[in-house]
């Protein structure tokens, strides 16, 4: 990827009218904090974020996204008419632009309650992503703030721990509800034959938490093992206080889904039921190590109830 470092931008320009909390934002002086941290996002990456409205536009993120679920551009996983009609109902697309190279998009509608969350129902960015995704998710954040909203949701598969790392840790979002086999079948290239388990994180816009404290590796490592994982390695920990949970992934859930379907459907199962057992106990995730362990914490209160 190559950027022209001099004409770096970002642009959040879009239609506000009848948006809730359009003309004043209840987070105070967020927005400005957020724009400069989505300009200096951008400049790091080397790209230019902007909203779409055209059909161009909306065309050649559609084409994006093909390409990145791997489905034929005849077959998008987010057809161009779709993405129209959550611009005209008053959400967002944001396309990074590397030069006239598209690097990375995202799209966002308002949701409950009452206008302050912003539900984010795609985000992607190139393999050799440079910090692009963080570019576009923080404007994303900068969109939602000038219009009211406090909070954004999305999913993402449970399994690539990459993802998890990026959303947990740097943008500082939680994992607040496990969904099973969400979508049902999918067929596209990156999920077919397996299971579409799906974590929604929850992030605060307002006052977001990059840099939250996790026990470190030793002392997840001194907590017992709960459970074993497919290749026979410890799969689940817990700590004698019963406030950390923590489960490891594998070290990359697309490359084995590819090479082992089966084996990685039990990996699937295996993390499914760490986290669905964890989440009925009142744990979140809010945690991935560099090394594929999730940590899941509960408060002291929630722990002794």
């Amino acid at each position: 990827m190559t950027g022209d470092s001099t004409a770096v931008a970002l642009r959040a320009a879009g239609a506000t009218a009848g948006v809730p909390g359009a003309a004043k934002s209840a987070a105070g002086g967020a927005p400005a904090e957020a724009r400069e941290v989505a300009r200096a996002a951008a400049r790091a990456a080397g790209v230019e974020v902007r909203t779409v409205h055209d059909v161009a536009g909306i065309a050649a993120v559609t084409d994006f996204f093909s390409d990145v679920w791997q489905t034929p551009r005849s077959a998008p996983p987010y057809p161009a008419e779709v993405l129209h009609s959550l611009v005209h109902a008053g959400g967002a697309v944001h396309a990074a632009f590397d030069g006239g190279r598209l690097a990375g998009a995202a799209a966002a509608v308002f949701g409950p309650p009452a206008g302050a969350d912003v539900y984010s129902f795609v985000a992607a960015a190139r393999a050799s992503d440079r910090g692009v995704g963080f570019a576009v998710k923080q404007a994303q954040r900068t969109w939602a703030l000038e219009r009211g909203a406090r909070s954004m949701r999305w999913i993402f598969d449970p399994l690539v721990g990459r993802n998890a790392r990026f959303n947990l840790v740097k943008l500082g979002a939680a994992g607040t509800e496990y969904l099973v086999d969400f979508y049902g079948p999918m067929a596209d290239g990156v999920n077919d034959g397996d299971e579409s388990d799906r974590l929604t994180v929850t992030w605060d816009l307002v006052r977001p938490s990059p840099s939250r404290p996790v026990p470190d590796a030793a002392v997840r490592d001194a907590a017992p093992a709960t459970r074993r994982a497919p290749d026979g390695a410890p799969l689940a920990r817990r700590d004698a206080g019963g406030h950390h949970v923590w489960c490891r992934v594998p070290h990359d859930a697309v490359a084995l889904r590819a090479a082992d379907p089966v084996l990685a459907l039990r990996w699937r199962h295996a993390v499914r039921e760490v986290f669905t057992e964890a989440f009925a106990e009142g744990f979140t995730a809010t945690g991935m190590s560099r090394d594929g362990w999730y940590t899941l914490t509960r408060s002291p209160e929630e722990g002794t109830a």
